[in-house]
This record gives structure tokens, C-alpha cells and sequence, in this order.
């Protein structure tokens, strides 16, 4: 349980970094700065929302592989597989 909280601050500090970065991101374009530190900073706004995800989804792998039964754990790994999936 402590793990699971763990990973939820730490997830959320990741989020309100990329809040931050993509508020910076914002205000770059709107000013007209220039192309290279803008994207510079888009790319580190999308690298800390793909870390977020897979620590949220690697969380719920370990508790699916901890908890379910056989027959339950697959159906959870294929639906958790596609959410993964889905920040590829």
C-alpha cells in the first residue's frame, strides 16, 4: 500500500512538472520565441507525461499480478497491455 502511495506523489510530481513545462511551452508560442528552445521544451512537457503514465501503468501491473487470479490476471494484463499500448 505505501508502494502504491509512493508512486501516486510520484506520478503526481511528474504531471505538475509537465503542467509547468507545457505553461512555458505556452507562453513561448504565444510570445513568438524561437523554434529550437520551444520544441526543446515540448519534448521534455511529452517525455514527463510518457514517465507518468508507465509509472501508473507499471503500478497497476505489479497490484494486477499480486492480487487476481489466474483466470483474472489475463484479462487484466491484455486490457492493461492496450492502455499501455496506448502511449506508445
Amino acid at each position: 500500500m505505501a508502494a502504491d502511495a509512493e508512486v501516486q506523489r510520484a506520478a503526481l510530481n511528474r504531471l505538475k512538472r509537465a503542467r509547468g513545462q507545457l505553461d512555458a511551452v505556452i507562453r513561448m508560442v504565444e510570445e513568438g520565441r524561437e523554434c529550437e528552445p520551444t520544441v526543446t521544451q515540448l519534448a521534455a512537457v511529452s517525455k514527463a507525461l510518457d514517465r507518468a503514465g508507465f509509472m501508473i501503468i507499471s503500478a497497476s501491473v505489479r497490484e494486477c499480478l499480486s492480487s487476481a487470479d489466474e483466470e483474472g490476471r489475463e484479462a487484466d494484463l491484455e486490457r492493461l497491455e492496450k492502455v499501455f499500448l496506448s502511449l506508445a
